[in-house]
Parts: structure tokens; C-alpha cells; sequence
């Protein structure tokens, strides 16, 4: 099912309007982290120069649920968006000379390689800040660039794992589970995006380049903060992970979860007043229960609303909720957030013409001034605007064609740039 995407009052920002018009990174990154953290500034307006090999990046050859969008990897279309191409041999003398020249007058370049790959292919910090000395150079990897694990592959499965999150949001002694998307690659993109801008304001207030690196380990700690913090400092062991499988985590007070009801449908109950959801539910068995410690005896009383829950159906019970004022949501699938009237609402998703298909891509996440970036262009051609950055770089039609021809360079075919088909961009 395509997400619904209705026009509303959002208008679609113009170029000039962009709060990123005007500046330029150079972008040598693949897989997900880093392709999202540059498409949030690129959506803000800066010209993004996605450098890429020239059989093209990972993502162009692999998506989730083998999704391919008229030959367009799914994985592809997700995270690239408003970025130029262009394709190059970095193992090449040329390949790496032509990086060389587009950092000096860009403001960011930023690569998402394994520790220590820059240097191998003779972009150093110390050859980049030779290039350009207020240059942000900014990196994202799967541990740091320091430590015993820096070396090990940086994915998002492996971090949820390794920092907890998986322990914590599955139940630890039976089936641990991880979360049904990759939260800690988006939230990397966030963190090292939130990175490049802070450092770029820096720079306009100092004229002073900056050295930022963040990396997937940090960013699954990150998302954990609170329940980290209350977990370390409340002094518990690992067995406080196990609950009832009903509750959502580990340190809230019960009920806080997810139950299932009569009509099989779920709903998830946030944090509530014990007086008002008893009553809510009519419950004087859960009224008797009230004044416990619903953390300490988070099971009991998690079981208890359970079988209360079983005999509600869905209408029912948000009925009463909403009289009572209690906090829940409907568990939706994704066929229900497409038609969900917040969403369309908030302008989430919208469709697009990619070649001879329809494709539907999440919109950015944020407005500015009421309005928000649309979609300008995708790359759909590996190399699909190589010509272009190379002929702002003073380079000569012919000396281009010699790149092209010794292999330095691929030229992507020039596609018709997506058009939305329904977007909820329009006014």
C-alpha cells in the first residue's frame, strides 16, 4: 500500500529560501550513516557533491526487501536525495587530485570509511587542511578512530547489540529483540548532521575549520541516555531488565506498554494515573492495587491489566480513555500510518515519478518558517552530474573526455530528474 499524501497548507521552499543556500560539502559516504546525514543538509539547501566509486556506492546495488524502484535501489532513494553525482577512481592520482581541488573552495567534506581509509587514499587531514585550512573535515565510523574496536565493522544490528538496546528492548531471559528499523544509523546521520552545523557556525564566526568525528557506537549509547542514567546510577544488576512481556521498558512504572485486547487489536498505555485508569476501565481490582509501588510490582500489575484489557475491544476502550484522560495509542501498521490523518497532516510522505515508476519517500522532518524542503533531484545515474562539477572545476570538455576514457571518471546518464506525482509538498 503507497503512503496517502494529500495537499495541505505546507508550501515547498525555494532554493533561495533554504536556511543551507550557499554552502558546499563534499561527500565520500555510503551504507546509511553518512548518505542521510549529508540528505538533511542537502534537503536545507547546501550543494552536496556525492563523490562515488564508478561501479557507484553500495546502496545504488542493495536494498531492503530486495526493493528496486525501476531499477533504482530503494535503499538508494531513501537517503540520497538532493545530492549531486559524480563518479571517480579515489585510487587514482587524477581521482584524488579532482577531490583535492573540489575542497578548496567547498566548506565540509565528509566521509563515513573505516578508520584510517582517508589516509590510505591520500586524503589525510593534513592533505585536506593543505588544500583548504578552514575546511570542516568531518567523519563518521562504526566505533571511533581510536580504541580495540576501531577496526570492527560499524552496523546498526551489531551497535544495537553491543550497547544494550537490544537486551533492553526484548526480554533478556527469554528472546532479547532488536528495533524493527535501523534507529541507531538514523540517529548517527542526526548526531553527525547536528556535528557538521555546529561546526560550520564556528567557522562563520571564527573563519576557523573543525575537526568533527562521531560514530554508530556512540549514537546507540546516545539513544539510551535516560535509561542508562537511571540504570547506572540506580545501582541495578541485569536481572532488572526481566519484566512481564507486556511493558515496554524496564524502568517505567506499569502499566506502560503494550496489551493485547479483545478484538486481537493492541494498544499501547502510557504513563497513567492509577485512580482514573481504574475507573477508566471499571476495574476494582485495579483500583484495589492503586497505591502499590507499580515499578516494584510492575508484573503484577501489568498482569492484571492484561486480563482486564481482553475483554475491552478497541472502540471501547478509547471511549473510555479519552473520558478519563488516559494516555494510549492504537498500534498501528505501516498500512495505517499512510492513512493516518497526523501524518498527512504533518506532510510526512509524498510520491514521485522515478523513471517510469512511482516511488514514496519520507519527507524531511522539519519546517522552517511553516514550510519545508522538498524534493529538488536524485541522482538516478551513477556519475549523473560528473560533467557538470568537473566543468565548474575549469576543467576542458576535452580533458574531461580523456578522464572519462582512461578511466578516472564515469558519466552517468543524464536522467529526467523524479517530478512528485502526489506530493503533499504543494500548496
Amino acid at each position: 500500500m503507497n503512503a496517502s499524501v494529500q495537499p495541505n497548507n505546507d508550501r515547498q521552499l525555494s532554493s533561495g529560501q533554504l536556511p543551507l543556500s550557499g554552502i558546499t560539502i563534499v561527500s565520500l559516504c555510503h551504507y546509511l550513516q553518512g548518505p542521510a546525514a549529508v540528505q538533511y543538509l542537502a534537503d536545507m539547501g547546501a550543494d552536496v557533491i556525492k563523490i562515488e566509486p564508478r561501479k557507484g556506492a553500495f546502496e545504488r546495488h542493495w536494498s531492503g526487501a530486495n526493493v528496486f524502484v525501476d531499477g533504482v535501489s530503494g535503499f538508494y532513494i531513501s537517503a540520497n536525495r538532493n545530492c549531486r553525482s559524480i563518479a571517480l577512481d579515489l585510487k587514482s592520482t587524477q581521482g584524488r587530485d579532482i577531490v583535492l581541488q573540489l575542497v578548496k573552495d567547498a566548506d565540509v567534506i565528509v566521509d563515513n570509511f573505516r578508520s584510517g581509509v582517508m589516509d590510505r587514499l591520500g586524503l589525510s587531514e593534513a592533505a585536506l587542511r593543505a588544500a583548504n585550512p578552514t575546511l570542516i573535515i568531518a567523519s563518521a565510523t562504526g566505533f571511533g578512530s581510536s580504541g580495540p574496536l576501531k577496526d570492527k565493522p560499524g552496523q546498526d544490528l551489531l551497535v544495537q547489540a553491543r550497547t544494550g538496546l537490544i537486551a533492553a528492548t526484548g526480554h533478556l531471559s527469554t528472546h532479547p529483540s532488536s528495533v524493527g528499523c535501523a534507529p541507531v544509523d538514523q540517529h548517527g546521520a542526526a548526531l553527525l548532521a547536528m556535528g557538521i552545523l555546529g561546526a560550520y557556525v564556528k567557522k562563520l564566526q571564527t573563519g576557523e575549520g573543525t575537526r568533527v568525528e562521531s560514530n554508530l557506537f556512540n549514537a546507540g549509547v546516545d539513544l539510551q541516555q535516560e535509561a542508562l542514567t537511571n540504570y547506572y546510577s540506580g545501582g541495578f544488576e541485569r536481572e532488572k531488565l526481566d519484566r512481564a512481556h507486556q511493558l515496554g521498558t524496564w524502568f517505567h512504572a506499569a502499566p506502560y506498554g503494550v496489551y493485547r485486547l479483545q478484538d486481537d487489536r493492541f494498544i499501547a498505555i502510557s504513563n497513567v494515573d492509577p485512580i482514573q485508569f481504574a475507573k477508566a476501565l471499571g476495574s476494582d481490582e485495579l483500583l484495589e492495587l492503586a497505591s502499590i509501588d507499580r515499578h516494584a510490582e510492575r508484573d503484577r500489575y501489568a498482569e492484571l491489566t492484561a486480563r482486564v484489557l481482553s475483554t475491552w475491544n478497541y472502540v471501547d476502550i478509547s471511549a473510555a480513555f479519552d473520558t478519563f484522560s488516559i494516555w494510549y495509542a492504537p498500534v498501528q501498521t505501516y498500512d495505517d500510518l499512510a492513512d493516518d490523518p497526523q501524518a498527512i497532516n504533518n506532510n510526512v510522505f509524498s510520491q514521485h515519478a522515478i523513471r517510469d515508476s512511482i516511488a514514496t519517500l519520507v519527507n524531511h522532518p522539519i519546517t522552517y518558517d511553516g514550510s519545508k524542503p522538498g524534493l529538488r533531484f536524485i541522482a538516478l545515474s551513477c556519475g549523473q552530474h560528473s560533467e557538470e562539477i568537473l566543468d565548474e572545476l575549469g576543467y576542458a570538455a576535452e580533458d574531461i573526455a580523456e578522464l572519462h576514457r582512461t578511466g578516472v571518471i564515469a558519466i552517468g546518464t543524464l536522467e529526467t530528474e523524479p517530478r512528485a506525482e502526489k506530493s503533499s509538498n504543494e500548496a
